[in-house]
């Protein structure tokens, strides 16, 4: 099997995103999320395996990560807009459980995903909550932040 190229954990994220929302919407299985988008031909240009980690991870750990996300919230988790919501959960895994993911391409694709699919201002407040989060999850983030 070929390894994905360059954009591939983007389209990745991106694919997740909307198997999350789809999750959220309906409470499908991951499996069956993961095999619809195995159908989809366009997905042959993402990280299947990224998206696949992402999915699983998220949907086995939502309530750790909704956890984690609650104390840098302005509302109840419940009331943030659905994408707004999946992002958060989507970048408090990778936070959480993808070391190997530098902290501010995680905080920076997915204000990105909010920015694209998310409301109006999505993007700031899915921003603000990960710039509080962050230095809680990864500690270098603090001294890591000033260059």
């Amino acid at each position: 099997m070929k390894k994905p190229g360059p954009g591939a954990r983007r389209r990745a994220r991106r694919a997740a995103l909307q198997g999350l929302y789809q999750w959220q919407a309906t409470g499908q299985p991951a499996e069956d999320i993961v095999a619809q988008f195995d159908e989809d031909k366009a997905s042959g240009n993402l990280d299947r395996d990224y998206f696949c980690r992402i999915i699983h991870g998220v949907i086995i750990n939502v309530e750790s990560l909704d956890e984690m996300l609650t104390p840098y919230l302005d509302r109840p988790l419940r009331q943030v807009d659905p994408i707004e919501r999946a992002v958060l959960r989507l970048a408090a895994f990778e936070l959480s459980h993808c070391e190997d993911v530098p902290w501010r391409v995680i905080i920076d694709e997915s204000v990105e995903l909010a920015r694209a699919f998310g409301a109006e201002q999505g993007h700031r407040f899915v921003n603000g909550v990960l710039d509080k989060l962050a230095p809680a999850v990864r500690p270098e983030t603090e001294s890591g932040s000033g260059d």
